[in-house]
């Protein structure tokens, strides 16, 4: 079975985050605030990302390049959702 492969954009703050998420919006590109993965926050201090799935990290990059966004990284991770967490039935 192939893994499924998700993007992480990171941001240095808040402000660039929620930006883009209305950037993405308003192109109507799916995209969704997730806490980034610690595994490659690194030294930002924010913590927050956007998560966006693969069929629409093409389009993402052409809505930041186009509207000059900031952000400090993109990057593809396996799925990091485990569906029996917090499952209490």
């Amino acid at each position: 079975m192939e893994e499924k492969i998700q993007y992480y954009i990171l941001f240095a703050n808040y402000t660039q985050g929620l930006l883009l998420k209305d950037l993405l919006a308003a192109d109507g590109i799916r995209s969704r605030v997730a806490p980034a993965p610690r595994s490659i926050q690194g030294e930002l201090g924010c913590g927050m990302s956007l998560l966006l799935e693969a069929d629409v990290i093409d389009a993402a990059r052409e809505c930041i390049r186009r509207n000059h966004a900031e952000y400090h990284d993109i990057v593809p991770l396996p799925c990091q959702f485990n569906p029996k967490r917090n499952k209490f039935c």
